[in-house]
């Protein structure tokens, strides 16, 4: 019998880019390191309320070099990156609260389609076209209407509180527990650091036994 899976949170916004490719590349290595990814949708707003930072879309240089980063960095992890035509306004203006109540309710209610669904949303806000996440039009209203659920509002509030008292100031968030350890570390580019830690081999951000299909 091998060593028991070490634990690794992943506090996330669909709402952040950076997040949708920390998560795709969490996703792809998860059964290929020994560890037990726990999926954790938080509220970015939220987090950076609570840290004193600010949207880099709100300092133009900053909102440049977003653009161009993502769009390279779409190409190397393979992710279907495409800024919505709206951007500045779906980040600064419609923020995603209710994107992630509803993620927090399919957690609570259906936790196996947590990583489909979450990946729709992202398709939805940054391409513009994905295949549903195969969950039925009536377990999907009825989700909908949890989100407004002080349960689910409760939730997710917990889960914005917990990323900020592991130092959180954006998203997303990778907290590994080891041996005792709590490591926290912020952004996507900080996967060879967590294999690293985990004594694990980082094959790049698309592994060889990978052949994303997004």
């Amino acid at each position: 019998m091998g060593p028991l899976p070490r634990t690794l949170e992943l506090f996330y916004d669909v709402l952040s880019p950076y997040s949708w490719l920390g998560f795709e590349v969490l996703c792809r290595y998860k059964n290929i390191w020994n560890i037990n990814l726990q999926l954790r949708p938080s509220l970015i707003a939220g987090i950076m309320k609570d840290s004193g930072n600010q949207p880099p879309a709100l300092l133009p240089r900053k909102a440049q070099y977003l653009i161009n980063d993502i769009r390279l960095l779409g190409q190397h992890v393979q992710v279907p990156m495409q800024f919505p035509k709206d951007f500045f306004s779906v980040i600064l203006e419609k923020g995603s609260l209710s994107a992630m109540r509803f993620l927090t309710a399919v957690n609570m209610e259906h936790p196996e389609m947590l990583e489909k669904v979450s990946r729709e949303l992202w398709m939805r806000v940054w391409s513009r076209a994905a295949e549903k996440a195969g969950m039925s039009t009536e377990q999907a209203q009825g989700l909908l209407e949890k989100i407004v659920t002080p349960k689910v509002k409760n939730k997710l509030k917990e889960n914005t509180e917990a990323a900020c008292k592991y130092g959180a100031f954006g998203l997303p968030v990778t907290v590994a527990h080891l041996d005792g350890q709590t490591h926290m570390l912020f952004g996507s580019d900080r996967m060879e650091l967590l294999a690293h830690l985990l004594g694990e081999k980082w094959m790049g951000p698309v592994p060889p036994a990978i052949n994303p299909k997004l």
